[in-house]
């Protein structure tokens, strides 16, 4: 590649970076963006970055949420000895969201370039993938590791195409390079759907190397992926393994042996319900092609020219222009509970892809639809039961993930892709100018014709009454009558749009045909036309006011009234914190050591004590406050054992107010006078509710071997909590006979070890989820420390895994195999 090659490459991925400088303007003058869950992860993840940046070490565990958990998912260090590391800093280097905006377009351009599509081609089908609405939609949730392997889904499946039909090793290294960072990413589900892709293509490129007798080179490809799969899992061993490890413990994981009477969403995958809960509609389908297709989001505005300000304006309201910009209204009227807004792909790229159904050649064109078609109908979820039903009761790991509808992502990649090697083969100078023009009017009478009689007839989509409508009473009774109206008027709005992109983009086309435009005229008229469909879309659900001032998010993460009273105390305790979603909301992790959090993997006998235990506790606490009668509270603690032995020391119930001090809690240790063996978890978790925490413990019958019996209870005994950290808790032992000690800490064999004097011993599960220990009599200290194997070992499978790369990197470097590629 010469320099003048190397030049308009670099002018393109800097254009790139401008497009998104220039899309979040507000973040050169401060701004930033938060969404619900990059501010949900900085309030859980606040004690353990606060802790390593003390510089007392780091730690894998945090007391922050659900009484503590490895936070492995949440903001374990697990990269320092990962050489792409330093790729994933660089490129994340910019502001959020620049930085992943710039790395959807990057990432598109760079699998565009592997199926050998030119350099103008390729940006146009940069700006088409990259701007998918989804992809925004999600930056304003704060879905940032999602975001991210979206960002690295795209070059990934380009270099496993170039592994198998191009330069093997460049493909190779490629593979172990994206894969690695998508690893690194972590969010296992996009991960999990870009394996579709990437299996149905190794399996049409094994038919193909069985009918051309080409076994041989089609295993050497094998070989050589196994290779970088290998890399890219070592690279990352240290956040797989404990997350594998942790996983079998979680909601997700194995059955803790709760009958279905009494067992939660945990064990042996997710329900059926709960997994397919955000299912798209087969007619919402259509939203890839007309974006308002079903309404758009569930809570959106309407224009001053709309039905429901036409009545508003009858029923008096005054400057109805600007009421109706801050007036959110329900127009979503399809299957998912709610949405933040729909997943379209672009009129311009749905016709280019009908365009490539006529164009591509059969092998890569049979691949990319049948993913499409699969991924669309397992898109359905709950609308399309059978094929659902199979894909949970018999495909590895389906069952793991909820929100089927997020599959779409590899829909769109797919679609997007065959759109712009349909575009690829129309610019092919052997292609008949006959069999060109009949592809391009049938893409237009395919897609053209869709939105056309979507505009005209648009009651084809439905009655558009949404099921919330019914909800709709007293003053708002009247949107009954007005939304329908709206909804049928977004409809027909966009379906027009639509449809002017595609005329338009046929006209282009069509002028290249009859030589009435050059090439290089027509790729900048395809880019300018993509990127303001794509663009105006995208600008309705992340525009310019979602940005924040920073100093103002700042002052969002101030602790309340109460907050302060509670922090003024410096002992270890935990705090129930009612004035939140309790177990869907983690900004009391911020502060506090909560009972309560938010986290899609947390520990399942947690899970379990909150279904069985903790609700009804606090259910029957809050009912007894709600009727105000504060002055029970410490007589009503008395019977709530399971709030007491998590050592529920505070409870928030006035932001603004003095919270309520529980003088029955259990405390961080305490000794008891005798204990029961349960046969199995039914009777464990039956016998939590029937004991005085305080006094007695149920233990499974497994641990009956490690339990002594339990002689006189030593009244002058003492266990204090001397000194804490996330990781390590060391407690002050005095007892003049062997004593057996309940913790206030959860139970998780998997790292946490505990120490007499210095010496290792075994200790056992308590109360369902809690630590226990058998002391002996005298004076000395207890120390628990969180020392996870599985991490250090992992550790040094990474820093192997990054010379691995280093010198794969440089021997093939060293044998030109970074020469020009040319695909088969």
């Amino acid at each position: 590649m010469n320099k003048r090659a190397v030049g308009v490459q670099v002018i393109i991925v800097l254009s790139f970076l401008a497009l998104a400088f220039i899309y979040c303007a507000p973040v050169m003058q401060g701004k930033t963006l938060l969404g619900h869950d990059l501010e949900s992860w900085n309030y859980m993840a606040k004690e353990t970055m606060d802790y390593n940046a003390r510089g007392e070490g780091q730690t894998f565990w945090t007391n922050s949420m659900f009484g503590g958990m490895p936070n492995y998912q949440i903001a374990a260090p697990m990269g320092q000895y990962n050489v792409l590391s330093y790729v994933r800093n660089a490129l994340g280097a910019f502001p959020f969201p620049v930085s992943t905006i710039f790395m959807y377009l990057l990432g598109a351009y760079i699998l565009l370039l592997c199926f050998r599509i030119n350099k103008w081609i390729a940006a146009i089908g940069a700006v088409a993938l990259g701007f998918v609405s989804y992809n925004f939609i999600i930056l304003v949730a704060g879905h940032v590791t999602k975001a991210n392997v979206i960002g690295y889904m795209m070059p990934l499946v380009g270099s496993v195409y170039l592994l198998f039909r191009g330069n093997k090793w460049a493909g190779a290294i490629l593979t172990a390079l994206f894969l690695a960072l998508a690893i690194m990413a972590n969010h296992v589900q996009i991960l999990y759907y870009t394996l579709f892709i990437v299996l149905i293509f190794g399996l049409i490129e094994l038919v193909y190397a069985i009918r051309g007798k080409q076994l041989r080179n089609y295993m050497t490809s094998v070989g050589l992926g196994i290779c970088a799969l290998l890399i890219a899992v070592g690279l990352n061993a240290p956040g797989l393994v404990s997350t594998y490890q942790y996983s079998k413990a979680t909601m997700r994981g194995e059955s803790n042996g709760l009958s279905n009477e009494n067992k939660s969403a945990a064990g042996h995958g997710l329900d059926k319900d709960y997994i397919t809960a955000w299912s798209y509609g087969v007619d919402e389908s259509m939203t890839l092609l007309v974006p308002d297709f079903k309404g758009g989001a569930s809570g959106g505005t309407l224009s001053a020219n709309s039905e429901t300000a036409q009545k508003l304006k009858a029923m008096g309201v005054p400057n109805i222009e600007e009421t109706m910009k801050d007036f959110q209204l329900p127009l979503y009227w399809g299957t998912q509970p709610f949405t933040s807004g729909p997943v379209y792909l672009g009129a311009i790229v749905c016709f280019l892809f009908v365009l490539g159904l006529f164009l591509v050649e059969k092998r890569t064109k049979w691949w990319l639809v049948s993913v499409t078609v699969l991924t669309l109908m397992l898109a359905w979820g709950h609308n399309f039961m059978p094929l659902t039903d199979f894909f949970i009761d018999y495909v590895p790991m389906y069952n793991k993930f909820r929100t089927v509808s997020m599959i779409l992502v590899a829909t769109c990649l797919c679609m997007g892709l065959l759109g712009m090697l349909g575009l690829k083969a129309f610019f092919d100078p052997e292609l008949s100018r006959e069999k060109a023009k009949r592809s391009l009017k049938y893409a237009l009478y395919i897609t053209g014709g869709l939105a056309l009689l979507f505009w005209i007839v648009p009651s084809l989509s439905g009655s558009f009454v949404a099921q919330s409508d019914r909800q709709l009473g007293g003053e708002y009774s009247f949107l009954r009558d007005t939304l329908p109206a709206d909804r049928m008027a977004l409809l027909r709005h966009d379906a027009l749009r639509s449809l002017i992109f595609i005329v338009l983009t046929f006209g282009v086309l069509w002028m290249y045909l009859v030589s009435k435009l050059k090439l290089n005229m027509v790729y900048a008229l395809l880019f300018v036309l993509v990127l303001a469909d794509m663009w105006a879309i995208n600008k309705r659900y992340l525009s310019d006011k979602d940005f924040t001032i920073q100093k103002k998010t700042r002052q969002q993460v101030q602790p309340s009234a109460a907050d302060q009273y509670i922090l003024n105390d410096k002992s270890y305790y935990r705090v129930l914190d009612a004035t939140v979603n309790i177990f869907n909301d983690a900004r009391p992790a911020y502060f506090h050591k909560s009972i309560g959090g938010y986290h899609a993997a947390k520990l399942s006998r947690y899970q379990e004590l909150i279904d069985y235990h903790l609700e009804g506790e606090i259910q029957m606490l809050l009912a007894s406050l709600k009727n105000g009668k504060f002055e029970e509270f410490p007589a009503l603690m008395k019977q709530l054992g399971v709030l007491d032995m998590l050592n529920m020391k505070y409870l928030i119930y006035n932001p603004n107010a003095q919270p309520l001090v529980n003088p029955e809690a259990n405390g961080n240790a305490w000794f008891v006078d005798s204990y029961r063996l349960a046969d199995n978890a039914d009777e464990e978790i039956q016998v939590l509710g029937e004991i005085d925490t305080k006094r007695e413990f149920v233990a499974d019958k497994q641990f009956a071997a490690e339990i002594p019996s339990i002689q006189d209870r030593d009244t002058t005994a003492t266990i204090l909590l001397k000194s804490y950290a996330p990781n390590r808790l060391v407690y002050d032992v005095n007892t003049q006979s062997d004593q057996v000690a309940v913790f206030s800490e959860i139970y998780y064999k998997d790292g946490w070890n505990a120490y007499v004097n210095g010496q290792k011993v075994p200790y056992f599960r308590a109360n369902y989820l809690l630590r226990a220990m058998p002391l002996k009599a005298g004076r000395y200290e207890v120390e628990f420390r969180f020392e996870p194997s599985v991490v250090s070992t992992s550790m040094m499978v990474s820093l192997i895994s990054s010379v691995l790369l280093i010198l794969l990197a440089g021997v093939a470097f060293y044998f030109g195999y970074w020469k020009k590629t040319t695909v088969k």
